[in-house]
């Protein structure tokens, strides 16, 4: 971990706005590295070396400071450890500032959404409130950092973390007990917990799983901090405030390279590294918590001093760090001797067309898609169920083109479109009857598995779901849309329902007409 020296800069508000700035468009070395060694892995599949490869193409795009690296911009969340006697007075203010300022300027979405009542929701058009928690550098609601323990005596340690909604939500809690507490029970719930996991977080992930904890919330709060790297260097030596257990982290990663998933496709990348922490506990309760960093790994430490700001460095070129280009040679070489010629599909506005041009589609195979596809995820969905429910038809756009689930970022100055990558397909699943039935998501394009629900209706109307790489939001937007329009529901934001034109968009064909299924096989 290297930082930054910027001396004299004391500012609470400009560091968070430097350090968010940062992480949306940048990685650290240590994750370049990662995905460069998992596209080199002999043990990789050719799906992913190829998802690997747009994954740092994407990261080329992105650090060029336009396109940030996911279009989920996430929340904005930030933790620190204050020591001494480092002044931190109205913190909350100082650093929300920040906060919005870097999401206004940088053109970063949106995603919070704010309750007008229990059951309704609107779009504040800002990306607030951050989640903030600032502690002592003694508090053992958590333990603290290894950064934060180095830090020097009078100072405040931050670590900055954009997460996003597809991550957070494959976050799982177990209350258990001390029945849960043996080598081989564990190990199956490590096996049950990891295949739940899915594709729909955008791996290959950063897993974190933590056992005990003096209350859910300690447990759940070292989970999250161990996703974001702030224990990569805590110990293995067994101590009572926590420590880390080598053997159950190699088992896992090697459970997660066997689960068949790998970076999205088929393969064995499907994480990158696991952490496994274990904590004091109750002697009546063991919580235990599994959670994933997707591969927009997005987190920054900073310490701040009376002399000024140490912010962790990134890479302003992934491309000059070794083995990126060989990397990149592999994944197209692979993909030209696996795949040949892929189908190309040209969606005009003629349901029946794309259709017939994607009857014979096996699971896994690989689509190149051209034309125009409709752009709408849950809000715009339950919009169209309300108008459903009241008797009213849905709009006529609905049934003439493919379905993509996702909220683009917010469109940068003189281009097209913001990051632009899909969303998690399973969350729509619940309309399945109600929209094919009446002849719309016939194909729909998202990420991640879907439920049996949403197969069978693949198989009763004739159906397909194309998968289209997730954590690749800069690339997408830079070389592969070129127009879009808001159709309908503006007042969503992010969420409105949009017509995108796309060219030579890469899917993959994940349920087919047949209701048969690449996840299940």
């Amino acid at each position: 971990m290297s930082f930054d020296f910027l001396p004299h800069e004391q500012s609470l508000s400009h560091m968070a706005e430097l350090a968010f700035s940062r992480l949306s468009f940048t990685f650290t070395r240590e994750h370049i590295e990662s995905l460069i060694t998992a596209a080199l892995s002999p043990e990789a599949s050719d799906n992913d070396r190829y998802v690997l490869s747009c994954m740092l193409k994407n990261a080329q795009v992105a650090s060029e400071g336009t396109f940030p690296i996911c279009q989920d911009t996430g929340i904005a969340n930030i933790f620190g450890w204050k020591k001494g006697t480092f002044d931190l007075h109205d913190s909350y203010a100082k650093l929300t500032e920040g906060v919005k300022k870097v999401y206004d300027e940088k053109k970063l979405r949106f995603s919070t959404t704010v309750p007008s009542s229990f059951y309704e929701e609107f779009d504040p058009k800002t990306n607030l409130p951050a989640q903030i928690s600032i502690f002592d550098a003694d508090c053992a609601l958590a333990p603290a950092p290894s950064f934060v323990k180095d830090a020097p005596k009078d100072s405040a340690s931050f670590i900055f973390c954009a997460k996003g909604g597809g991550s957070s939500n494959k976050t799982s809690f177990i209350q258990g007990t001390k029945a849960f507490l043996t080598k081989e029970r564990f190990s199956e719930l490590i096996k049950t917990e990891l295949a739940h996991f899915g594709t729909s977080a955008c791996p290959p992930y950063t897993i974190a799983i933590v056992a005990g904890g003096l209350s859910p919330e300690q447990n759940l709060l070292t989970l999250k901090l161990a996703s974001m790297g702030a224990y990569d260097k805590m110990t293995y030596e067994a101590n009572e405030q926590g420590f880390r257990d080598k053997e159950l982290e190699d088992l896992a990663l090697k459970i997660a390279g066997t689960t068949g998933f790998g970076a999205q496709f088929g393969g064995t990348q499907f994480a990158l590294s696991v952490i496994v922490v274990r904590l004091p506990r109750h002697g009546a309760s063991c919580p235990i918590s599994f959670g994933v960093s997707c591969s927009a790994h997005r987190n920054l430490k900073a310490i701040l001093t009376k002399e000024g700001l140490y912010l962790e460095q990134t890479v302003q070129h992934p491309n000059e760090v070794d083995g990126f280009s060989n990397a990149i040679r592999m994944a197209e070489g692979a993909k030209s001797s696996e795949q040949g010629d892929c189908r190309h599909i040209t969606s005009n506005g003629d349901m029946a067309f794309v259709l017939a041009s994607l009857s014979s589609a096996q699971p896994g195979e690989r689509i190149i898609l051209n034309g125009k596809i409709l752009v709408a995820r849950d809000a715009a969905h339950a919009r169209w169920q309300k108008l459903l429910v009241s008797g009213k038809n849905l709009p006529d756009y609905c049934t003439r083109y493919p379905i993509c689930y996702a909220g683009p970022a917010r469109t940068p100055t003189g281009k097209i479109i913001g990051s632009f990558g899909p969303t998690t397909a399973g969350r729509m699943d619940v309309y399945a009857e109600s929209l094919m039935s009446r002849g719309a998501a016939l194909v729909t394009l998202a990420k991640g598995n879907r439920s049996k629900n949403w197969t069978d209706s693949c198989k009763k109307y004739g159906a397909f779901y194309l998968g289209t790489p997730g954590g690749i939001a800069a690339l997408i937007a830079s070389e592969y849309i070129v127009s879009q329009e808001i159709l309908d529901y503006e007042d969503l934001g992010m969420e409105a329902v949009r017509l995108v034109e796309v060219k030579n968009l890469p899917c993959f064909v994940i349920t087919n007409k047949n209701g048969e299924d690449f996840y299940e096989r």
